[in-house]
């Protein structure tokens, strides 16, 4: 299997789960169905394109290098005959997400990494205001699924997280198609891709699993200073 690693960062994301009018929540982390409508944008697929429900058969995984800061924005929307409605937005601020698909077709995966950098539409994380940090960052590994490849992966935080996590390694979550981690209990989510359209969304039912990796962090420095050492000795 042939697997490219996407890494998503921005100001802001968003990953909507379940929501109604009133309140739009997010995943923590980004869904499957909403990476497969950032390739199908960059590949050109409109809405309503029926290659975009191929590409649920990808293999997916997700590794959170960098946890986000929630944030909730609220909107007054016209709703109904200009009456106003208070309403609500559920964000992730400043987080750092490690993806990975994977596919035994290698030229879809060299078709999909092109894409990424070379877009059709513009691309967004999850709404399109939120526009991602500076050019995608993309990593193409051979004979490798995705959670092979997250888990032997260096971490990919901001520089700034690592230098304050103080700790020698960070536990990453890693969250998974079920069939990738087999021997992990799953669970359901509503988050398969079957149509973008947006006069009538429609999503799916899919399996998942987690998991936790450990990350080796780069600016670590053990604090062996003696603190009883005698200075007179240097004299």
């Amino acid at each position: 299997m042939k697997t490219v690693t996407i890494r998503l960062t921005a100001p802001l994301q968003s990953y909507g789960n379940e929501a109604n009018f009133d309140r739009r929540t997010s995943y923590d982390y980004p869904s499957k169905s909403a990476v497969i409508g950032l390739i199908a944008a960059a590949l050109g697929y409109p809405r309503r394109d029926s290659r975009i429900q191929t590409l649920n058969q990808l293999a997916y995984a997700v590794r959170v290098d960098q946890p986000a800061e929630p944030l909730t924005d609220f909107q007054i929307v016209e709703w109904k005959h200009g009456r106003r409605k208070l309403t609500y937005r559920d964000y992730l601020q400043d987080a750092v997400f490690m993806v990975a698909v994977g596919s035994e077709d290698d030229a879809l995966i060299d078709q999909i990494d092109w894409a990424l950098h070379h877009p059709h539409f513009q691309l967004a994380l999850g709404r399109r205001a939120n526009v991602l940090a500076g050019a995608i960052m993309t990593e193409i590994s051979l004979n490798s699924n995705p959670v092979q490849t997250l888990q032997t992966l260096s971490w990919h935080a901001a520089r700034f997280y690592m230098k304050k996590t103080r700790r020698s390694t960070f536990v990453a979550e890693l969250i998974a198609d079920a069939e990738l981690l087999p021997d992990r209990p799953n669970s359901m989510v509503k988050d398969m891709a079957v149509s973008f359209d947006q006069r009538h969304r429609q999503y799916g039912f899919r399996a998942i699993a987690v998991d936790r990796v450990p990350l080796e962090n780069p600016y670590f420095k053990a604090n062996n200073a003696d603190t009883n050492h005698d200075m007179m000795n240097y004299l």
